[in-house]
């Protein structure tokens, strides 16, 4: 098992010192869904929400959001991000038994710089599927946020990784 970098030899709480690091691009995306009835869905999809467009408002939060992480999560380095782009897919999902609705969200943070953007992505996809359960949920306080993951990273020492399902 690795060292965890964020705890000292006395295990005490640090902030990693990074000024050692080479400067890379680094890439990271991560993706979440939010399930919901099928009448939401569909007002969501038709633009018909009383709070406004959604969608529009998911996207804007989830980029302001990777933008403010290094205030939300402690020890974690203010970055420059160059790139923040955030995704919301509208799926229906089709099994045997039923048929699931739902919103998929997917970020994508980059930036030249010296530490990682994984959680700048992961933060960017919360914000956005809590977003939409903010502006929905008058009308469906059930909505489930279910799967919020890191996707993609590259860039750095360690390369370039890539989720893989377990099941």
């Amino acid at each position: 098992m690795s060292k965890l970098t964020h705890i000292n030899e006395d295990g005490d709480a640090r902030m990693v010192d990074v000024s050692d690091k080479a400067i890379t691009k680094r890439v990271a995306s991560a993706g979440g869904f939010i399930l919901m009835h099928k009448e939401t869905y569909e007002t969501i999809v038709s633009g018909t929400a009383k709070k406004g467009e959604v969608l529009a408002a998911a996207r804007i939060a989830g980029i302001m959001a990777a933008k403010k992480t290094s205030d939300l999560i402690p020890l974690c380095h203010p970055l420059e991000l160059t790139k923040v782009e955030v995704k919301c897919t509208p799926k229906i999902i089709e099994d045997e038994e039923e048929q699931q609705y739902g919103i998929y969200v997917e970020s994508t943070c980059s930036l030249n710089g010296k530490t990682g953007v994984e959680m700048e992505a992961i933060t960017a996809t919360s914000i956005a599927l809590v977003t939409i359960y903010d502006m929905c949920k008058a009308i469906d306080r059930g909505m489930v946020i279910d799967n919020i993951q890191v996707l993609h990273k590259e860039g750095g020492k360690s390369g370039t990784w890539d989720f893989e399902k377990l099941i």
